[in-house]
Parts: structure tokens; C-alpha cells; sequence
């Protein structure tokens, strides 16, 4: 069956009929195999797709990695900015992402035009965005960051030098109050999930589980945060969990990660906190969601949808990732 660039822009995806009978899991490790291809999952994808991947992590894991890969194909299991980033860091391998649905609320939420602005208003900062971000803002950013490398990135800047923050307003507040830099403007974005636990329903949990410790990622709004036991990135959470004593938690991130929570800690309970005006009783990133076993092994099959990117942008782009990762390998941030 050929596949044309039209058919995937009409879905964002190879919708192709899949034959019947065949065991995914095998045929995506076969084509895998065969392809020389590398899967990249992050953590907040289903558990199916993380037991398949080659690597899983938070963001500044999955970066460092796909700094370092040497497939003909990169696969990246998670949402569009991910996957550009393995582009920007792989400019003469083959990245691929099964859905290009996959967006970011977050990212979102900075649109470039109205960021560029943004900075150039502030023209004395030091500009330090968030990895959830497109390549352009990106491109518009001194030092990129992760939830993992935040804060120690703010403190190694000089104790006067002025920082514009974007775009998570949540994760902005969180530095600026650990750190205290109230030199420190922070742009006004927001993660769909981070923003939506409910603090009523953390509390009620609380009731029903009085020894159960919170875990939140700094990406929560200021009331979760200050019920939190423990604050971290999504793979400090996962190590928190794995080292403490306590045997019950909350936790207040994308539910994937518990997947690996259950898989590390097998005897412990892991409770995901509840969103805002729901029932489900969890709170899942739409977009990650959007990735499936059936769209990776389309994905493989005809090496579609392709990352591309024009080069200055990508040029451009690397300057704030390689920054990150400079700083992040000098101060031994893991």
C-alpha cells in the first residue's frame, strides 16, 4: 500500500488497515529490528507502549538519549515537540512520530510571534523556556530547561542577572519562590493536566488514605503544591517513590508514570489524584493518549509522519538545547 504525504496531512497519521491476526508487540519489535529504529517513550505514555520502547524517560532523559542515538530511525512515542527536539539533535536521521495529533497544551500557550515580543521587550534577560516548547520558541531561548534541571539552571545564572521565564506560569512560580529571584519574569502558560487536580478531591483521598504521601510535580498549581510531600519531575517522582518507606501515594501528574511506579515497587499502592469535575479518577494527557500500538507499527511500516525542519531553525533551536544540556553535564544533574 503507498502512502502519500496527503494522506497524512488529512489525519496526522498512517491510517492504513492492519492485518488481521497479527501479534503488534512482535511485528513493531520485528520492524524495529529490521529498520535499525530506536524508540524513544516518555513516561506519560500507556504502559503497552513504554514495555516496547528502547528507552522511556522524562524530558531531559529522552533528550540526553537522543543526543546520543545512533539509529537510521528515531521513533518518539510522545507528543510533536518531543519528537522536533530528537530532530534538532539528529538532523541527519529519520525522526518519526505515529501521530503529529500529538501537540502540547503547554506549548501551546506560547505562540511564537506573541513570545518574540515578549523577549524583545525584556531585552537585558536571560531567556529560559521550558522544553515544552516549539523549535521556534525554542529558538528564541538562551537555555532551555527541564522540570528535572530548573531550578539548578536559574542558580547557576549570576545572582543580578535578570530571566524571562516562559512558558509555564506553574513551574515560573515554583523556581522564583525556591529561588528567590524576584528578577524573574515569567510568561503566562499552562499544561492542561498539571492545571486541572482538584485540591478537594487530594483532600478527601487524604481521609480515605491518612498515610499516603502526596507527590506533585512543580508543574501543579500553588494550592497542590503546598499539600505536597514531595515535589519533583516526573522521574524524581518515580525515584521518590522507589526509595521511600512510605507504602501508599497520590500522585498528582500524568498517570503514566505509575506504570513504572507499580513496575519498581510492585507491593506499594499508588493512587492517581483526580481532576476537576470528573469521575474518572485520574488525570491523562489528551495528546499523549493519541499514540497507539496500531499507529507505531503504521508508524514503522511506512517510516511516516517524518519530522522535518528547516536548518536555521534548527541551528538556532540547538543553541539553547545545547546550553542545557552543557549545564546539565557540568553540574552532574542526572
Amino acid at each position: 500500500m503507498k502512502i502519500g504525504k496527503e494522506d497524512i496531512l488529512k489525519e496526522g497519521f498512517v491510517n492504513a488497515e492492519i492485518e488481521k491476526g497479527i501479534n503488534l508487540r512482535d511485528e513493531i519489535l520485528k520492524l524495529k529490528k529490521e529498520k535499525n529504529a530506536v524508540i524513544l517513550a516518555h513516561f506519560y505514555q500507556d504502559g503497552e507502549i513504554q514495555d516496547i520502547a528502547d528507552h522511556i524517560g522524562d524530558s531531559l532523559q529522552l533528550a540526553r538519549i537522543a543526543a546520543k542515538a545512533e539509529a537510521d530511525i528515531i521513533l518518539f512515542a510522545g507528543v510533536h515537540f518531543m519528537a522536533e527536539t530528537a530532530k534538532i539533535l539528529n538532523p541527519n536521521r529519520t525522526v518519526i512520530i505515529p501521530d503529529l495529533n500529538a501537540g502540547c497544551s503547554l506549548a501551546d500557550s506560547c505562540p511564537p510571534d506573541e513570545f518574540e515580543k515578549f523577549v524583545n521587550e525584556h531585552p537585558d534577560h536571560v531567556v529560559v523556556s521550558y522544553v515544552n516548547t516549539t523549535a521556534k520558541i525554542k529558538a528564541l531561548t538562551d537555555i532551555i530547561c527541564t522540570s528535572s534541571n530548573a531550578l539548578e539552571i536559574i542558580n547557576d545564572l549570576p545572582e543580578d542577572q535578570k530571566i524571562l521565564f516562559g512558558p509555564d506560569r506553574n513551574l515560573g512560580n515554583y523556581i522564583k519562590t525556591q529561588t528567590g529571584r524576584e528578577d524573574m519574569v515569567i510568561w503566562d502558560g499552562a499544561c492542561h493536566v498539571h492545571e486541572e487536580f482538584s485540591l478537594e478531591a487530594i483532600l478527601d483521598l487524604k481521609k480515605e488514605h491518612p498515610n499516603a504521601k502526596v507527590l506533585v510535580h512543580p508543574e501543579c498549581e500553588k494550592p497542590i503544591r503546598i499539600i505536597a510531600d514531595h515535589i519533583g519531575s516526573t522521574s524524581a517522582l518515580l525515584n521518590y517513590s522507589k526509595t521511600d518507606s512510605c507504602n501508599e501515594f497520590i500522585i498528582a501528574t500524568e498517570s503514566g508514570i505509575i506504570h513504572q511506579m507499580k513496575k519498581a515497587s510492585p507491593d506499594k499502592l499508588f493512587i492517581p489524584a483526580p481532576p476537576k469535575d470528573s469521575t474518572c479518577g485520574c488525570n491523562d494527557c489528551n495528546f499523549m493518549k493519541v499514540i497507539t500500538l496500531e499507529k507505531i507499527y503504521n508508524s514503522l511500516k511506512y517510516e511516516l509522519p517524518v519530522i522535518n525542519m528547516d536548518e536555521d531553525l534548527r541551528l538556532q533551536a540547538k543553541k539553547s538545547i545545547d546550553a542545557m544540556l552543557e549545564i546539565s553535564d557540568r553540574l552532574k544533574i542526572k
